[in-house]
């Protein structure tokens, strides 16, 4: 670690702030296609839980269907120092794991499905009209943790990305590519993190 990330490192760690318990990565297909890019996913992981990190969730947007399968495999041998789920349009089990991964699997699919299994509950009998509450719907949610921090490089948009869950999280924008992301880009993003003040909405 150099002199600069060592500064930073200190500045996050004795800073008195809290840390995100949560962080979500938002990166592209095309991210991953870069030499490295596996690597880096691998350091980024161990680097959120030294610095505090209980879950991460990493969404993968993906412009090629096709491509889906070839990104679940390389992310199964990603180097990770703990449990990883991929889930992908064909599978959307909602097993809790430290690392989340959701290749494919947009937030607009992943709300739709939520509200369509309360509609059958009503249907049923199970549920009234009336009784259904926000947390009906986050139960429906294959990723229910809200991330407290969200990390997206090369460019400032969301894509279809937790539509639900990310409403009050913060949101760190780099313009960074994932090819050249460092130690150093992720301890910006908690410096930033720790100096705003969460309102929730509030």
């Amino acid at each position: 670690m150099g002199l600069y990330d060592r500064y930073l490192a200190s500045r996050v760690r004795f800073a008195g702030q809290e840390l995100p318990e949560t962080v979500a990565l938002v990166i592209t297909e095309r991210d991953l296609l870069e030499d490295g890019a596996y690597e880096t996913m691998s350091r980024f992981l161990q680097w959120a839980f030294e610095y505090g990190a209980e879950q991460v969730v990493v969404y993968v947007s993906v412009l090629d269907g096709e491509a889906i399968p070839t990104l679940e495999q390389a992310f199964r041998r990603v180097e990770t120092p703990r449990e990883v789920a991929v889930r992908t349009p064909d599978d959307d089990s909602q097993a809790e794991t430290p690392v989340q991964v959701s290749i494919g699997l947009g937030g607009k699919h992943e709300f739709a499905a939520a509200v369509q299994g309360i509609a059958e509950d009503v249907e049923a009998g199970y549920l009234d009209p009336e009784d259904v509450t926000e947390e009906d719907i986050e139960q429906g949610l294959i990723f229910p943790t809200a991330p407290d921090l969200v990390i997206k490089t090369g460019a400032e948009r969301l894509s279809d990305f937790m539509i639900w869950q990310s409403v009050y999280s913060e949101l760190y924008f780099t313009d960074v590519n994932w090819r050249n992301f460092r130690k150093r880009d992720y301890l910006r993003a908690l410096r930033d993190y720790q100096d705003r003040q969460r309102r929730f909405g509030e």
